[in-house]
């Protein structure tokens, strides 16, 4: 299995293939080869910025000779008219990593800014918001890393690192009980240590998952927050607890009042608007 890194770099492999192709032929007949010039990171909108790292790995990726000087870093709090960082290097490395690199970060920054707008709202309270499986197909990676950034927590990062039996599972297995039996006999025959997390459709489910044991954590799927308080109080701490499904920013708080863990929401990453960026000549 490939490492984080390695995915990031296919990341970038992919983007500059699809957007310079041959050859960046605006810049190439325009700047002549031996041009060097500077360009600053303007924030154009209030945020939280994200992708600093990444920005200094693509510049780097197209002349490791690009020179970057960050003032600000991954996580702050930004306003129009703020200067994250300004690279000087040749021009036309500059303008050929331009526009990947304002799309990478113009994407975290807004995944970062949404998770704390919802973080936020649960000031005060021990739960976290968590991001799920719903991101952009391979920007997974740092789209998640954006939601750390935010104040959030990452769920599993796919399919490979966590058990989650959820509702399908469920039905297809043929109950709770064989789903999380499998679960557990196939971590044992095949050496996984893995945890498992089950989701639950109501009360009744949840006591018999708490009746089979040797699980990690319970979702409530679709449950009120009256639900969910009564759910809370009855797995009573013996495993972590998070709630998931139609929660928005106007109900976020009304079930992190009722002592749930998680609260996952999907539009972290899937009803994101890009923080609005520019990389202009200084």
């Amino acid at each position: 299995m490939k490492t984080k890194e390695q995915l990031i770099d296919d990341l970038l492999d992919l983007a500059f293939a699809e957007d310079v192709g041959d050859g960046d032929h605006t810049t190439l007949s325009t700047i002549p080869a031996d041009e060097k010039g500077r360009s600053r990171l303007i924030v154009k909108e209030p945020g939280i910025l994200a992708g600093v790292e990444i920005a200094k790995k693509v510049l780097h990726k197209v002349d490791p000779s690009i020179n970057v000087e960050v003032f600000i870093h991954d996580g702050a709090e930004v306003k129009p008219g703020d200067i994250a960082f300004i690279a000087e290097g040749p021009v036309r490395s500059l303008l050929v990593a331009e526009r990947t690199m304002l799309n990478i970060m113009q994407r975290m920054s807004g995944v970062a800014t949404m998770t704390r707008k919802y973080q936020d709202r649960l000031k005060g309270l021990h739960t976290k918001v968590l991001d799920t499986r719903k991101t952009t197909p391979g920007m997974r990676l740092l789209e998640k890393q954006a939601v750390k950034i935010g104040g959030g927590e990452n769920h599993r990062i796919g399919l490979f690192d966590m058990i989650l039996i959820k509702d399908n599972h469920i039905d297809f297995a043929g109950g709770i009980e064989k789903a999380i039996k499998a679960a557990q006999d196939y971590c044992k025959a095949n050496g996984k240590d893995l945890k498992i997390e089950v989701e639950v459709r109501s009360l009744d489910d949840i006591r018999r998952v708490m009746a089979v044991g040797g699980v990690d954590r319970i979702m409530f799927d679709n449950f009120t927050p009256e639900l969910t308080r009564e759910a809370v109080k009855l797995v009573g701490g013996k495993y972590e607890t998070e709630s998931s499904g139609g929660i928005t920013i106007d109900t976020l708080r009304d079930y992190g009042e009722t002592g749930v863990d998680f609260i996952s929401v999907g539009a972290l990453t899937h009803s994101v608007k890009g923080l609005d960026l520019s990389f202009k000549a200084c």
